[in-house]
This record gives C-alpha cells, sequence and structure tokens, in this order.
C-alpha cells in the first residue's frame, strides 16, 4: 500500500507539470496586457517596458515557462501577484477556507440525499418514490449550478427575503451556496446509489442472508450497501473534487463568496498571470489528493481490494527469497 501510494505521488508530478503548461500557454497567448492594466492608459512606453522587465515578460516564453516551473519544483513558489505583490500561495490559502466550507457542506449534503434516496427507490423500484427520484435527478443532472443558485436568490432573497444573497459574514451566507452545490451533486449520486444497489440486492449472498432471517434494514444497510459503495464512493470522490475546483467557481462568482474560485475569475479578468496558475494548479493539487484518498478508501470498504495488495506483497517476498 505504501509503495502504491508514493507511486501515485510520484506520478502526480508529469500531470502537473502538464497542467502548468497547458494553462501557462493559454495566458501566454491570450489578448490583453496586465502590465497596462496595472500602470493605466496615461503610461508611457519606457513605463511599460520598465515593468515588463522586472516582472520577467520580456523574456521568451520557454525562459519564463521554466523559470516558473522551477520555482514551483525547487522552492514551493508560485510567484506573486501583479496588483497585490503578495505571494499567490498566501493569497489562496486566505481564501482556502471559504471554499473548503462550500464543498464540504454541499458534498455532505450530496451523500445525505442522494445514497438515502438511492437506497429508497432501489429497494422500492417501480414505485411511484422511485419515478419521482430517478425523474429529479435528471433534472437536477441537466440543470445548471450558476442558472439554480440565481433561481435561489430571486425566491429566498428576493421574493421572501429569509436569506442574504451574498457575501461571506456568517452560517446563513452559506445556506443557499450550499444546496446549490448539494442538489447537482445529489443527483448524480442518486442516480449511481440507485443502479448499484439494484445490481447488488440480486446477488445469491443477500437471498441467503434473508433466507436466514436477517432483518431487511440490516439486510440493506449491512450486505447490500455496503457492497454497492464502490461505485457510489468514486462518484463522491469525483464530485467532492470538483467541489473544490470547478463547481465552486461559478457558485461564488453568483454569491460573490471570496473563495479560490471568484478569486481565479477576477485574475483571469485582469490577466493576472500567477495568480491564475497558482489557483488553477492548487485546485488540480487537491483533486489528485482527493483521488488518491479514494482509491486508499477502497481497501478499507472492500476487504478483496486490501487482500489483493497484500497478495502482491507475499509475491514479490517469495521472488526475493527464490532469487
Amino acid at each position: 500500500m505504501y509503495r502504491y501510494v508514493l507511486k501515485r505521488l510520484l506520478l502526480m508530478i508529469p500531470v502537473l507539470l502538464g497542467v502548468t503548461l497547458i494553462v501557462f500557454s493559454l495566458m501566454y497567448i491570450a489578448p490583453g496586457d496586465p502590465v497596462q492594466m496595472l500602470l493605466g492608459d496615461n503610461a508611457t512606453q519606457e513605463d511599460i517596458d520598465a515593468l515588463n522587465a522586472k516582472l520577467g515578460r520580456d523574456d521568451p516564453f520557454v525562459v519564463q515557462y521554466v523559470r516558473y516551473a522551477g520555482g514551483i519544483l525547487t522552492r514551493f513558489d508560485f510567484g506573486e501577484s501583479y496588483f497585490t505583490g503578495r505571494p499567490v500561495m498566501t493569497e489562496i490559502l486566505e481564501r482556502f477556507p471559504n471554499t473548503a466550507l462550500l464543498a464540504v457542506l454541499g458534498c455532505a449534503l450530496s451523500i445525505v440525499i442522494g445514497v438515502t434516496c438511492g437506497v429508497i427507490a432501489a429497494t422500492r423500484q417501480y414505485s411511484i418514490f422511485d419515478n419521482l427520484a430517478t425523474a429529479t435527478s435528471l433534472i437536477g443532472v441537466s440543470m445548471p449550478s450558476f442558472w439554480f443558485g440565481l433561481l435561489l436568490i430571486i425566491f429566498f432573497s428576493i421574493q421572501l427575503g429569509w436569506l442574504p444573497a451574498s457575501g461571506s459574514y456568517g452560517p446563513l451566507y452559506f445556506v443557499m451556496p450550499a444546496i446549490t452545490l448539494g442538489v447537482n451533486g445529489a443527483a448524480n449520486i442518486m442516480r449511481t446509489t440507485r443502479s448499484s444497489m439494484l445490481e447488488t440486492i440480486r446477488q445469491d449472498y443477500i437471498r441467503t442472508a434473508r433466507g436466514k432471517g436477517q432483518v431487511e434494514r440490516k439486510v440493506i444497510i449491512n450486505h447490500a450497501l455496503k457492497n454497492a459503495l464502490i461505485p457510489v464512493i468514486t462518484v463522491i470522490g469525483i464530485q467532492f473534487g470538483n467541489l473544490l475546483g470547478v463547481t465552486t467557481v461559478l457558485c461564488e462568482t453568483v454569491f460573490a463568496i471570496p473563495g479560490i474560485g471568484k478569486y481565479l475569475i477576477d485574475s483571469i479578468k485582469t490577466r493576472d498571470t500567477p495568480v491564475v496558475m497558482g489557483c488553477v494548479l492548487f485546485m488540480a493539487i487537491l483533486f489528485s489528493f482527493v483521488n488518491l484518498g479514494v482509491d486508499i478508501l477502497y481497501s478499507y470498504i472492500d476487504p478483496r481490494i486490501k487482500s489483493q495488495y497484500q497478495k502482491m506483497k507475499k509475491r514479490k517476498e517469495v521472488a526475493a527469497v527464490e532469487a
């Protein structure tokens, strides 16, 4: 297991370098000049050239990229913001708690609603609840999160006045964003849970457990659900990774929450390349670690996976002894 984790961590390095190369290339060829935005329309060409030289923007593309990637690999330095002059990692870490809170709340709501509805729909297949849950999940998957967030603002903030429309000044400010993120994720989790449970409850060991007189609730929770969790956990892991990255970008923008997503959008508008690079790379690192955590979690949920690692270890030990 430890070798597997180390191997996955090493494989993250070329993946993250590929992410930096793609994003850096896009920012390099994108129209707009951040130096012109910094100095204003009245800046002289001499001032623009001097600031470009100071920021290293007058160097060739390869030199700029190697310098940036080398700073990350050797010093874990993501550079400094063009506009604030502060380290990018400091700016990101200041905003990360809001993004992490949104992701955790949205994912928790998705799990509670999605797994519960999926199990009930599978155990009551073709019932009214099953049809209603399936139709609702299709709507949830098809509905854009930013559009649903705007509907919540119109109804709960403008019409009823129950909840604040934007900001992050207290618990109430995170209610609508959490619902916005949770509904879309719950639809995916519900569909996966339902299909996995339908396949599991038809297995022979489920019929055996029922034949031994086990209570139906214990059969569903202790036997069926536990064995149906592997694909569900995969979807939850992907969902949580998306919540830490792409999904929260739209949600934070709609609800004006000062998180990494909104910071990324604002930096793209101003062509603040170090911040854009840092935000994207930070999200990619988080997503990679979430996927690694999901893979490790498999071995604790499904004993068969853990036994495979143990068998591989024994084979390598036997081969080493024979050699």
